[in-house]
């Protein structure tokens, strides 16, 4: 397979889910090698922060990146969508601190994509092959990869809540038209009584009935309900597919996850890069296609 960027510059608006501040998001297309860069655009000098492990800042609510003093946070929706879809490269600015949450899914981050459409490039794409497993744990909570033939996900949660409970979908395949049709719609959650708590932390100032699943002790508040009766593992692997996408590679691998999130999301691909041994790239015909693609090796893998 070649590398693919969009076919055009897109861009759209809308506020940051924990800041609650209007963002501009622009999407442009990006040479072989580039991988997925996020630039701060509203600083007094642009700042570039890859889309990488080691651009992981924080794992609290959601997947943050930062160079410096520079953070874009919320990124695993938009990186969910570039990944399904199979965007290789792209430049992402934004002029704040956060990707617009839209309808706190990755619907209309996979609506601007195909808008804006798939550019072919002349490069091998290449892709990182689990060869033997790798396992985080934190607790009764682990993710795990094994060797498969392309990207599949199984994702278990367990929620003590009368409108969760055990959900689970296993074997999924991660490609453009699963994750359009099964995955992308699926909102993001939370619960009425961690809201203050939010507040104080200076989270979720943005989150409202039309960008978040949100439940009292009892049942879902949003008058729609539910886009499916699983919705909540659904999103969970939306986040995880995105969280994933921070290897910097496409992986070929089965994840299996119980009661992941994304500091164990992100702590899986720290393992993964820390154990060269369990996996090989496959369809690097050059070292000049690659561009950015490096593995900084983790001292250890943490939860």
């Amino acid at each position: 397979m070649s590398q693919r960027t969009i076919a055009e510059k897109i861009s759209c608006t809308g506020i940051g889910l924990h800041t609650g501040s209007p963002v501009q998001l622009t999407l442009h297309p990006a040479r072989v090698g580039t991988g997925v860069v996020f630039v701060r655009s509203d600083l007094s000098h642009p700042v570039e922060i890859p889309a990488r492990r080691e651009s992981v800042t924080s794992t609290q609510m959601a997947t943050t990146l930062g160079v410096g003093d520079a953070t874009v946070s919320t990124v695993e929706h938009l990186l969910s969508a570039l990944y399904s879809l199979g965007v290789d490269n792209v430049r992402v600015e934004v002029d704040g601190p956060e990707i617009p949450v839209m309808d706190g899914s990755a619907a209309s981050f996979v609506f601007l994509i195909r808008s804006a459409g798939l550019f072919e490039q002349d490069a091998a794409r290449p892709r990182l092959r689990i060869q033997k497993p790798v396992e985080v744990r934190d607790g009764d909570r682990s993710l795990r990869v094994e060797p498969c033939d392309g990207l599949r996900v199984s994702y278990f949660v367990d929620y003590a809540h009368p409108a969760i409970g055990r959900q689970s979908l296993e074997s999924v395949e991660i490609d453009g038209e699963t994750f359009e049709n099964d995955i992308a719609r699926a909102r993001t959650f939370g619960f009425l009584q961690d809201v203050e708590a939010l507040w104080r932390n200076g989270l979720a100032r943005g989150g409202n009935l039309d960008n978040t699943v949100v439940m009292d002790e009892h049942r879902v508040l949003n008058d729609d309900g539910l886009r499916w009766p699983d919705e909540f593992v659904r999103h969970k692997i939306l986040d995880l597919v995105g969280d994933l996408s921070l290897l910097g590679l496409p992986l070929a691998g089965h994840v299996i996850a119980v009661r992941g999130g994304h500091a164990l999301h992100t702590a899986l691909v720290e393992a993964i890069l820390a154990e060269p041994s369990a996996w090989v790239i496959e369809g690097r015909d050059a070292e000049s296609t690659l561009g950015p693609v490096t593995f900084q090796t983790p001292a250890r893998a943490s939860a």
